[in-house]
């Protein structure tokens, strides 16, 4: 009998992908996932409807969240993303935190939009709201400079208007990470580093962030992902053993595309200790 396929990190138009939540489950049983969580960013409004289509569908179904956080360490502060999976969704712990990332997410969507109207692109706010589905995020801003025009893809609207140091960038004062990892476990889950290699920092940066991830109690980091090579995995796969942290899988699915697909290459290597061992 072949292996389970899990993916514990992808995207619908909860937030910033551009599937349904169910749309997100059929393709992933297309592409012979067994097991799989939904990961919005700061956001659970579609796990309902994609565990439904999973227990329709009949793979497993794992609660999930992708929780943006700010780490202060590095002085003014990075963003660092925080999943926490098969944790209650009714939490009043969760439910109080995820209002007031959501609050932040408007304030910060908004002054995107003022920044862009005053470099002469007007009604940038209207105009990514109506590609959004929940909350608006760069990503929907990304897709908005597309649409009119401005850029000819996503990476270009990030490196020409919405990433650090560019016209639209607004940096949010998102929860702290150790907040985060509190409240996932209050809710009963487990928390995760999310993709460690992608946030532009050397490697002994990386190796301070999980050294205080795991000052915080955080209990797992993300091993395997898409468009790794094998080097990249056996180095966070040691820092996973180094730190006796779980070890999860995720492609981070947010769209169709050749190199990031659901449940594509995400094999844990075997000194690690897969995080489904503990989820129910």
């Amino acid at each position: 009998m072949s292996e389970k396929i899990y993916d514990l990190h992808c995207h619908s138009t909860a937030s910033d992908g551009v599937l349904s939540p169910t749309e997100v489950v059929r393709r992933a049983v297309e592409n012979g996932v067994n097991v799989l969580a939904l990961c919005d960013h700061d956001s659970i409004v579609g796990l309902a409807e994609a565990k439904a289509e999973a227990d329709k569908q009949g793979i497993q179904f794992i609660n999930g969240v992708e929780i943006s956080t700010l780490w202060t360490e590095p002085g003014s502060g990075r963003g660092i993303h925080i999943v926490g999976l098969g944790f209650n969704p009714n939490s009043p712990e969760m439910t109080a935190l995820l209002a007031q990332q959501a609050v932040l997410r408007l304030q910060r969507a908004i002054q995107i939009g003022e920044k862009l109207e005053k470099i002469g692109i007007p009604n940038a706010y209207q105009g990514a709201k109506a590609l959004a589905c929940g909350e608006v995020t760069r990503a929907h801003y990304a897709r908005f400079l597309v649409q009119i025009g401005k850029v000819s893809n996503d990476a270009q609207a990030f490196k020409r208007y919405l990433s650090a140091g560019k016209p639209a960038y607004v940096k949010a004062d998102w929860v702290d990470i150790e907040t985060a990892i509190n409240v996932i476990h209050q809710a009963g889950g487990l928390a995760v580093l999310a993709h460690p290699l992608r946030y532009n920092m050397t490697n002994r940066w990386i190796k301070r962030l999980v050294a205080d991830f795991v000052q915080w109690q955080g209990d797992a980091i993300e091993v395997a992902g898409c468009g790794q090579s094998l080097e990249q995995r056996q180095l966070v796969a040691g820092w996973a053993v180094e730190h006796h942290l779980l070890a999860s899988v995720g492609s981070d699915f947010h769209f169709p595309c050749a190199w990031i697909e659901l449940g594509k290459s995400l094999t844990l290597p075997d000194n690690v200790t897969p995080i489904w061992t503990q989820l129910g």
